[in-house]
């Protein structure tokens, strides 16, 4: 599946919903579950975290339907096989 085929996905099932609840309230709900995911990885429970990670991809999608940004789109415009920064793949910015 493409990232694009995720999103769409993501429209179809909870566009209506999330129009509803905002673009304030969908990032509230993605802020909450990346907390969730950081509990999970402290946890160190790979199920959790396998299910958090989901949760986490799922409301930046419907985050993006939102805010009308194609995710794939943007993504691959700004990281094209290279850093952003130097240039290079792998990355060679310093720490």
């Amino acid at each position: 599946m493409q990232i694009s085929e995720f999103q769409n996905m993501m429209k179809q099932l909870y566009l209506h919903r999330d129009s509803e609840r905002g673009r304030d309230g969908t990032l509230d709900w993605l802020m909450d579950e990346v907390e969730e995911l950081k509990e999970a990885l402290k946890e160190d429970d790979i199920k959790a975290i396998e299910n958090e990670f989901a949760d986490v991809l799922a409301w930046l999608a419907s985050l993006a339907n939102i805010v009308n940004i194609d995710l794939e789109k943007a993504a691959l415009s700004k990281y094209a096989n290279k850093c952003p920064k130097c240039g290079l793949s792998p990355c060679d910015c310093p720490f």
